[in-house]
């Protein structure tokens, strides 16, 4: 410990999980370096993972490295190894708030959980199909609209 560090206030740590078949898809045209900068305002990313399933191409891997995700591959359903590596987050002292990027409602008790915990949350979207339930739930809401522009809701 510093000794400026009983001072200087805390920075958040964040934990970003992106849910990247609901997420990243041509259509949507989001860059994950716009997603990381949008979040960096609330505090410092401690975690950034990326989930796809086993038909992603090698190409979109290597552009998630690229881009600073850590990828999780998985062979069954991407929601379930997500919300349990999510959970995890939840109950790691060490993680102040938990960013998920889908669009989907399945992720919305990780969101109950996470803030029941002390936790911040926030969700990361598109403006395209995007859940009620999962936008009324989280504490903050960043709708990524494209070509750099993003809007930040406050629940």
């Amino acid at each position: 410990m510093g000794i400026f560090d009983s001072i200087l206030p805390k920075k958040n740590r964040i934990a970003i999980l992106v849910d990247g078949p609901n997420s990243i898809r041509k259509k949507f045209n989001i860059d994950l370096k716009e997603v990381r900068k949008e979040l960096s305002q609330y505090g410092e990313i401690r975690i950034a993972k990326i989930y796809l399933d086993q038909y992603a191409s090698e190409k979109l891997i290597e552009a998630m490295v690229n881009q600073g995700f850590d990828t999780v591959i998985t062979t069954g359903d991407v929601d379930v190894t997500m919300a349990i590596e999510a959970m995890e987050y939840v109950l790691d002292p060490s993680i102040d708030i938990i960013a998920l990027m889908t669009r989907d409602t399945d992720f919305r008790p990780v969101l109950i959980k996470a803030r029941a915990k002390g936790k911040k949350t926030i969700i990361v979207a598109t403006d395209i199909a995007f859940s009620v339930a999962l936008k009324n739930t989280a504490d903050t809401v960043i709708v990524m609209k494209g070509r750099g522009e993003a809007e930040h809701v406050q629940n």
